[in-house]
């Protein structure tokens, strides 16, 4: 019987995934690599993982809107993020969310299996170099107005429109996706523009990347 904590991990960056692979081998039991958002919901609740390690930065769905979901009808599991994203607004808003750890992607190597340790003991872990910069403290204050970035103005819905909107998905693909009407999608998307000040979808596109709705890779 293996007893080896298990784990889901969600990086659509192939290389690095892999690199976490090896990584985690020896001491862990890694049991799907996903590449998407929405994807990993759905492999959540088909292997119920002890842990997820998770990217911000995920295509459909991103990791941390992902996480909200994860914990929201699982909240014994644990999540870890692990990202490029240092600014505070995303470390705030994650801790927010309930994830147990946050790892920067540039210490992977030396932060990684300590974390997971971590937070497996029922502790947080947060990569130093962004726990200096006073996160968790920020984060303890009253979340009622909570910090900017994030798309903090916008539902979960909305977001979640937005995401796929900016990513270059039509109408019709983002009401599949979401499984609503096509009507339901345009009053989303013009709800959030109104909401936002917006005319076009560039504006909305450049809004979701500094928002970290979406990524440039």
């Amino acid at each position: 019987m293996n007893t080896q904590p298990t784990i889901l991990l969600a990086d659509d960056h192939v290389l690095v995934a892999e690199g976490i692979q090896k990584l985690l081998e020896p001491e862990f039991q890694l049991l799907r690599i996903v590449s998407d958002g929405r994807a990993l919901l759905k492999a959540v609740e088909e292997c119920q993982p002890d842990v997820v390690i998770v990217d911000i930065s995920l295509p459909l769905l991103n990791g941390l809107d992902a996480s909200r979901q994860i914990l929201k009808h699982n909240p014994a599991i644990k999540i870890i993020v692990l990202t490029m994203h240092s600014e505070q607004s995303f470390v705030t808003e994650a801790l927010r969310i309930g994830v147990s750890g946050y790892v920067l992607k540039q210490s992977v190597g030396s932060e990684l299996v300590q974390a997971l340790e971590e937070v497996l003991n029922g502790n947080t872990f947060i990569s130093p170099i962004v726990a200096d910069q006073g996160v968790q403290s920020h984060a303890d204050e009253d979340a009622e107005g909570a910090s900017e970035g994030f798309a903090h103005t916008l539902s979960s819905r909305q977001r979640e429109v937005l995401q796929l909107v900016a990513e270059g998905k039509s109408i019709k693909e983002v009401a599949a996706i979401l499984n609503v009407s096509t009507k339901t999608v345009e009053f989303h998307k013009t709800r959030i523009m109104r909401q936002l000040g917006m005319r076009s979808a560039a504006q909305l596109t450049k809004y979701a990347i500094s928002n970290g709705l979406i990524t440039i890779h």
